[in-house]
């Protein structure tokens, strides 16, 4: 498995990572079984970062990841979680992070993650659940570096929802070590200039991640699964989830989805869903990325496709001919 640096921190993440959430479900909703068999191919394949919250499955997933991580005793996992904080913990945010994180470690059975990610919407006001984007400077980081100084977190992230230009003032702080950024063939503007006909511009996101020396997550690579081209979905699979910076519904992301399948009509990859993974590592700046699963099968077939390498540059070329046209 290929790796690459994590920015400034120093670690190197293997390319592909290992997604808990609930959308995929298998970390939530999938037997016992299969949730190690998988994440022990995952180990023996040279994944070793593995990514989970409190919210997926109101604590199952990080419950199941420490239950694993008990009996494989992995020796270089890098483990990161996550903290949302509600409008009632914004008077008092060193508390809320704090009591967050004990209750993850206890679940996880750990003493310590190498990252812990504010997992709210960050905008330019705040309101809501939404953290403005000075609060998150003013009162967000000083309360995870407190819980870097005991020693409980390795690095500070954040995941990079919200209002562009708020998700640019927070990562040119440089106050966050690592950034989970939404980066799909639906919605590529992270990485700059792209024709959109719907979704948010992201603004070149990834130039000020480098910028910063700030490691990134890629998330929503197949888009909560539109990207497979097909709106069924396992049984185990979470609902269709809201998009993230694509278009107004899953099923218009599903739409548009489809408007890309002459990559596969025309060879340049066996699936969609191959394609918008491979299309996710062809990025230097992307250190690691997430894809959803409910089955070992489908943990085996992002497997496949990062080893197959990123995308041609014929076949980058043909993509942005497609998305050229749908803008159209």
């Amino acid at each position: 498995m290929e790796t690459r640096i994590f920015g400034r921190t120093g670690m190197q993440t293997s390319l592909l990572g290992f997604g808990c959430g609930a959308v995929g479900g298998l970390m939530v909703r999938g037997g016992p079984a299969d949730q190690e068999r998988t994440i022990a191919e995952a180990l023996d394949a040279g994944i070793n970062y593995f990514d989970t919250a409190p919210l997926y499955g109101n604590g199952e997933s990080e419950r199941n990841l420490g239950r694993i991580f008990k009996a494989l005793e992995p020796k270089n996992a890098i483990v990161g979680t996550k903290v949302r904080l509600r409008s009632s913990d914004l008077a008092n945010v060193a508390a809320a992070v704090a009591a967050s994180l004990d209750a993850s470690l206890e679940r996880l059975g750990m003493d310590r993650v190498d990252i812990l990610h504010l997992h709210n919407t960050i905008t330019s006001t705040g309101g809501g659940e939404t953290i403005a984007a000075q609060q998150v400077l003013d009162d967000v980081v000083p309360a995870l570096e407190a819980q870097r100084r005991s020693g409980k977190i390795g690095f500070l992230g954040v995941t990079a929802i919200g209002d562009t230009a708020a998700l640019h003032q927070v990562i040119d702080s440089g106050a966050f070590d690592s950034a989970q950024v939404v980066y799909n063939m639906l919605n590529p503007s992270a990485a700059g200039p792209a024709t959109m006909k719907q979704g948010q511009d992201y603004g070149a996101l990834l130039q000020h991640t480098r910028a910063a020396g700030t490691g990134v997550v890629a998330i929503r690579v197949l888009a909560g699964g539109a990207l497979s081209g097909s709106a069924d979905r396992h049984p185990i699979a979470g609902l269709p989830p809201a998009p993230i910076g694509s278009a107004a519904s899953y099923a218009l992301d599903v739409e548009q989805a489809r408007q890309l399948l002459p990559l596969v009509e025309e060879g340049y990859a066996e699936s969609l869903a191959e394609a918008a993974v491979r299309f996710a590592i062809v990025h230097a700046g992307v250190g690691t990325i997430l894809v959803g699963m409910a089955t070992p099968d489908q943990f085996r077939q992002a497997l496949a496709a990062v080893r197959k390498g990123p995308l041609s540059q014929a076949a980058l070329d043909r993509l942005a001919e497609l998305r050229s046209r749908r803008a159209g």
